[in-house]
């Protein structure tokens, strides 16, 4: 009997997906004698021809992470739905844009020019930039097209399962590709994570007070955090209220606050949002003017509410097409 196909495909992302499945460690093992991978760019050399002449569905699973940025990845995730019987959104790129989706509150254009114009390290006295299409003596070469939005893979394709993170856990990686294989899969659209607040597994949780109130918002870099306190009550923002738990609490162990990878659970909407209104109900201000120099304290509300989630954000993107 023929072992199920699987592939992991990379679109925009740092890499760390592809990480933590060589982190199952000997595990891996385990995986690779269960599975056919029949495709996997990062660390085998496959073509994708190969999966252009599969047969439709004749691929198991596939894992797709990171966020879709150009038309090459675009082309190779319709491809992958087509040849695949489910889909994996791996990873928090894929499923809510991740921090490449930072790149929507601008465009291709204002991109172009700060990476090959108007940059200090730059020699390009010749002001070149990219282009889809050029010749070089009789050959043409191509570059695939650059989207002014990032989207995640929902937007561009049908998916079944979604695996949070940044990256995701081996323990939850093997945890999901065991419910594949042993056909053990709750609904379709399910988030392979607990549909839970981070808090709730926080070894710092029972220092929490009651009532919190903050006079300020500090930064990590203003105090030395007590490791035995909650982080939001010594007046750092730890997006854990707002934050699917399953990590394993990897940041708070390291003594870092949570920056939100896991996204939001299934009853938040918006999960910047979230942990605004959370943060609302904790600062003590008599005055607007109290409030404002609070979060002055923020210079990158984006970055701080928004580091993984942007595509699949209440803001989503000035680009993006309704």
């Amino acid at each position: 009997m023929s072992k199920p196909k699987v592939t992991f495909y990379w679109c925009a992302s740092c890499g760390g997906c592809e990480e933590t499945v060589v982190d199952l460690a000997e595990g891996v093992l385990d995986v690779v004698a269960a599975v056919d991978i029949v495709l996997w760019p990062v660390a085998l050399d496959f073509k994708y021809k190969d999966i252009e002449a599969m047969a439709d569905k004749s691929i198991a699973v596939s894992f797709i992470n990171g966020a879709v940025r150009t038309s090459e990845q675009e082309h190779i995730c319709k491809l992958l739905r087509q040849k695949s019987q489910l889909v994996v959104s791996f990873g928090s790129c894929a499923g809510s844009g991740g921090i490449p989706a930072l790149a929507n509150l601008t465009n291709k254009q204002d991109i172009f020019t700060t990476v090959y114009l108007d940059n200090p390290s730059l020699d390009n006295k010749e002001k070149k930039v990219p282009k889809e299409l050029s010749r070089e003596g009789k050959y043409d070469l191509t570059l695939p097209s650059f989207y002014d939005t990032v989207y995640k893979l929902d937007d561009i394709i049908e998916v079944d399962y979604y695996l949070p993170g940044c990256p995701p856990t081996p323990e939850l990686i093997a945890q999901a590709v065991g419910a594949i294989l042993k056909n053990q899969l709750p609904p379709k659209g399910t988030i392979l994570s607990p549909n839970k607040a981070l808090c709730s597994s926080c070894k710092l949780n029972d220092s929490k007070p009651e009532d919190i109130a903050i006079k300020e918002i500090k930064r990590v870099i203003d105090i030395k955090l007590d490791p035995s306190k909650c982080y939001l009550a010594q007046g750092v923002v730890c997006m854990g209220p707002a934050t699917r738990d399953g990590c394993g609490v990897s940041c708070i162990n390291g003594n870092m606050p949570c920056t939100g990878c896991f996204g939001p659970t299934d009853s938040v909407k918006d999960q910047g949002a979230e942990m605004i209104s959370a943060l609302g109900g904790i600062i003590d201000a008599d005055s607007s003017e109290q409030l404002n120099k609070c979060f002055a304290r923020l210079p990158d509300p984006a970055g701080t509410f928004y580091r993984y989630g942007m595509s699949a954000s209440l803001l989503g993107s000035k680009n993006k097409k309704e």
